[in-house]
């Protein structure tokens, strides 16, 4: 597996890209699970598959993509540079910037929102390498993998210059709020399904989905400013396309009415770009039990 890793870490973007459509049908192929799930959530949210077709290699794109992302050298220090790799990606519109910018000079912190949608992980990569120097790093949450050799990986590609990783857990929690009181920024997966005791049960595409309640709360705790957005993968491996804007609908009513906001604002982000979503993920499954060490659903 780690072989297989490296090899795609050292792909054109096109061609990885190229390899992981492929790759998605295969597997939206072969595994009738995933085949289902696939097709019950975009069915949820109304849409027939020949509309959504091009998510099947979308997702495969995504897969594919990793290794190249991890491995880059996307904004390190030459002294730190190994790979040689850079990914390109560009800002949809000067606005963009400025709305990034504006929210930064509030001086409350900047909570950056984005779901399954496109890629993720440039998102974080490019925030940090342009507003990192002037405000400070940003400070994502992440889950340490099991197997050894990747939870290595996962931990060098989002320790980089301008990117703070922190653990599922109370320290993690600890930290973004420490970053947001500091007026810097902290990014989100606001559609991860967040364990047992950690969430509430709210409307997503029309079905209830255990959603996060932890976005929510360190907004009303620290009045940071909060932006959704999303990496737009562009076609023949050219790259990515960063969006964002401020959140459409207030977040400072009750708990329940402020996670339906979130969730809201998420559904409106999918719609723009359905076939980049990743509709086979188990949005809708049960929250797993996590210890006591977990997060807390008081952040306090």
């Amino acid at each position: 597996m780690f072989l297989f890793f490296k090899l795609f870490s050292f792909l054109p973007l096109w061609l990885a890209h190229g390899m992981g459509a492929a790759l998605g049908w295969v597997v939206f192929a072969l595994s009738p699970t995933y085949r289902r799930r696939f097709l019950d959530n975009t069915q949820q949210a109304g849409y027939r598959f020949g509309q959504i077709v091009g998510a099947v290699a979308q997702t495969g794109r995504m897969v594919a993509e990793i290794p190249k992302l991890w491995t880059s050298d996307q904004g390190k220090p030459q002294s730190q540079k190994q790979s040689g790799q850079q990914v390109p990606f560009v800002w949809d519109q000067a606005s963009t910037i400025t709305c990034i910018e504006a929210a930064y000079q509030k001086g409350k912190g900047v909570i950056f929102l984005t779901p399954h949608l496109g890629c993720f992980e440039i998102v974080a990569q490019a925030l940090a390498l342009q507003f990192s120097a002037p405000y400070g790093p940003l400070t994502v949450l992440y889950r340490p993998a099991r197997k050894a050799w990747m939870a290595q990986l996962v931990a060098n590609s989002r320790d980089r210059p301008g990117l703070i990783a922190v653990p599922t857990n109370l320290f993690g929690v600890r930290q973004m709020i420490k970053a947001l009181r500091k007026g810097q920024a902290v990014g989100l997966l606001p559609d991860q399904v967040p364990p047992n005791g950690m969430g509430l049960w709210s409307s997503f595409f029309g079905k209830e989905a255990y959603t996060m309640t932890l976005a929510v709360r360190l907004a009303a705790q620290t009045g940071a400013t909060v932006l959704v957005g999303w990496g737009r993968r562009l076609p023949w491996g050219r790259g990515y396309e960063i969006h964002f804007h401020e959140i459409n609908q207030g977040l400072d009513g009750d708990l329940a009415t402020a996670v339906q906001h979130m969730n809201a604002d998420m559904e409106s982000l999918i719609r723009a770009c359905p076939e980049q979503y990743l509709w086979g993920y188990g949005r809708y499954k049960q929250p797993r039990v996590e210890s006591k060490e977990a997060v807390k659903d008081d952040v306090s």
